[in-house]
């Protein structure tokens, strides 16, 4: 059993920036491929960004919306995963999830509660 508890959503004007944090409980964080997803009043959720560890790094993927100001990184010494969100616009206000996907050995899908983040002057 793996609990996401996000944190550092707020209120921020365009332009602006955010750094989010996912704090994760559990033992073999690094085996999980950790990601970022948004869901905007109306509208379905979208992956954002997501990364994985192996043996010689770490991986990410970003979607094209977000690509250039959005970092996504992991600290598996802290089993936590963060995503920098800079130069934010207000189409990306939405919550904010965290995910922890264990497909990859055949372990389960967790979710946070998610984190408001909204861009507005």
């Amino acid at each position: 059993q793996v609990q996401l508890v996000e944190s550092g959503g707020g209120l921020v004007q365009p332009g602006g920036s955010l750094r989010l944090s996912c704090a994760a409980s559990g033992s073999i964080f690094r085996l999980y491929a950790m990601g970022w997803y948004r869901q905007a009043p109306g509208k379905q959720r979208e992956l954002v960004a997501s990364i994985t560890t192996s043996g010689s790094g770490n991986f990410a993927n970003y979607a094209d919306s977000v690509k250039g100001r959005f970092t996504i990184s992991r600290d598996n010494a802290k089993n936590t995963v963060y995503l920098q969100m800079n130069s934010l616009k207000p189409e990306d206000t939405a919550v904010y999830y965290c995910n922890a996907d264990g497909s990859r050995f055949q372990g389960n899908e967790y979710w946070g509660q998610g984190t408001q983040v909204t861009v507005s002057s």
